[in-house]
């Protein structure tokens, strides 16, 4: 698979603001946490489970966001065979810039929004192998970019483990918090970040919603 394109459907300069504030909010946010619990809820909602190598389950090119137009060189090698999502690099930041590489998965083709009022949350498998990985849920409704997003992802030993994250427990990190506007979801992203240079890697064999 070719490693994935940096948002060539958005425009450059979302993308560029997209880029430093996807890292900025990940690392501010520290008051939410994974539930590892299995809960009560409704059919779940699979957005990709890695068995087309460009595309999840809604037809939609996987994306890769780098932190090279905010001034910091970044690179991640990107691998999706026998339905694994396998991603590693390293974090390189540039002078007073934060480092980041975001996986993006869209709900549609043409990253127009979708109600997810019925479900609790987002649902993944994941194997944390190094650095530090955090969800954000990124809606039509945030006009800053600064979305919804969890707290780190610990690693639990290099197994794959399912991670439950409810919608209620996402924070935004410097703006006003606000309740996340369900009915305007537009994707889940992947954030890995740092503010130092590190090495990075996970792996992802299912992702959606419960």
């Amino acid at each position: 698979m070719n490693i994935m394109k940096s948002m060539n459907s958005m425009r450059r300069p979302q993308a560029t603001l997209l880029s430093t504030v996807l890292v900025i909010g990940a690392i501010a946010v520290t008051g939410c946490r994974p539930d590892h619990t299995k809960e009560a809820a409704a059919t779940p909602l699979l957005l990709d489970d890695y068995s087309d190598a460009k595309r999840n389950r809604n037809r939609a090119e996987r994306l890769l966001i780098d932190d090279q137009s905010a001034g910091s060189q970044s690179r991640a090698t990107v691998k999706c065979a026998d339905g694994v999502l396998s991603v590693h690099g390293d974090l390189v930041p540039g002078r007073g810039v934060p480092a980041f590489i975001s996986a993006v998965s869209l709900l549609s083709e043409e990253g127009k929004p979708k109600d997810m009022t019925d479900y609790q949350g987002v649902r993944l498998r994941v194997k944390v192998l190094k650095g530090t990985l955090c969800v954000q849920v990124a809606t039509s409704t945030v006009t800053n970019f600064d979305y919804h997003a969890s707290a780190p992802i610990a690693g639990k030993g290099g197994d794959f483990q399912e991670v439950r994250i409810p919608f209620k427990a996402m924070k935004r990190a410097w703006s006003e918090q606000t309740a996340l506007n369900l009915e305007t979801v537009t994707s889940v992203n992947l954030v890995s970040f740092g503010l130092s240079r590190d090495a990075f890697a996970y792996e992802v064999d299912e992702i959606g919603f419960y």
